[in-house]
């Protein structure tokens, strides 16, 4: 198997993880520690475990991680729905727009990367 640094959809996580922290810099203080630090979890998360997958010895293996790296993006999804409420109408809107759209688009990676593996299992 390839390296995590090789796929590409890892890059990206990782690029999404440090705009979350930039964006969640912008976050009330008392948010920072709450919901803030809710998204850079989820966000590190989505990259973590597909670089742990990768690095497993089976493609099973692999397969489960990067389920549990979508099910991270769903997570870091709602949250990022979350703050679009809460920070209606004020400038991180813009901001948490561009991060979901990132979010959806590494989802949709992840899923296409899951089927391509799993098309090797059969």
């Amino acid at each position: 198997m390839k390296s995590h640094k090789d796929l590409e959809v890892w890059r990206k996580s990782v690029r999404a993880a440090a705009k979350v922290y930039d964006v969640s810099r912008e976050f009330p203080a008392e948010e920072r520690y709450g919901l803030g630090n809710q998204m850079k979890r989820s966000s590190i998360s989505i990259a973590s475990n597909i670089a742990e997958g990768a690095a497993r010895q089976t493609r099973k293996e692999f397969v489960q991680f990067l389920h549990i790296a979508l099910g991270s993006a769903s997570e870091l999804d709602t949250q990022i729905e979350i703050s679009k409420l809460v920070f209606m109408d004020s400038p991180l809107d813009g901001e948490l727009d561009k991060l979901q759209v990132e979010i959806n688009d590494i989802s949709k990676m992840i899923y296409g990367l899951i089927k391509s593996v799993k098309r090797g299992l059969e």
